[in-house]
């Protein structure tokens, strides 16, 4: 069985936080950090709704770069694409937000400078772009300590298995292998 948390749980704010993973961190010693005990990796897991680690999980910087050293080569430095950096008028209101991708070329007319246009656009590199993949994972949502055993009880109750015709002990049914079809 797989378990997730309702989405609509996460709408209660009393129930979570939202942590940053810090540099380095793994599952187990989030665990202990909020928790005191390493066993509780898969409850940080489980909250955050990370089912594969490996994929998941942020990296550290030194396997960060690793990795996308192995995965770009020479290329690692090369853009990827190209986005806006933010443009105001002599007003300060904005004209252009930063972060909208576009050509390398996309040009706009310059505030105040009716016939001269600008060019505002940065490249973002092959690493630069894995390393923002990176720090969007370091944000998830954790349960707030008070609600550990209620969390832990209420798994205990959803991942016991009730007699049935599937029952072969508490912790496992047998089950219908439905990729098999008969003609």
């Amino acid at each position: 069985r797989r378990v997730k948390i309702r989405d609509d749980l996460f709408n209660n704010f009393t129930v979570f936080d939202k942590y940053e993973i810090p540099e380095g961190a793994r599952p187990d010693t989030v665990a202990e950090e909020l928790y005191g005990s390493p066993i509780f990796d898969w409850v940080v897991l489980t909250v955050a709704g990370i089912l594969n680690v490996r994929n998941e999980w942020p990296l550290s910087n030194r396997d960060l770069y690793n990795y996308t050293n192995n995965k770009y080569r020479e290329s690692l430095n090369s853009e990827r694409f190209f986005e806006t950096t933010e443009v105001k008028d002599s007003t300060g209101r904005l004209i252009l937000p930063k972060g909208k991708v576009v050509d390398s070329n996309f040009t706009i007319p310059k505030p105040g400078e009716p016939n001269a246009t600008l060019n505002p656009v940065v490249g973002i590199s092959n690493y630069e772009y894995e390393t923002r993949l990176n720090e969007e994972k370091r944000n998830i949502f954790i349960l707030r300590e008070e609600y550990l055993q209620q969390f832990l009880n209420d798994m205990r109750e959803i991942m016991t298995y009730a007699e049935s015709s599937e029952f072969l002990d508490e912790r496992t049914i047998q089950t219908e292998n439905t990729n098999i079809t008969l003609s």
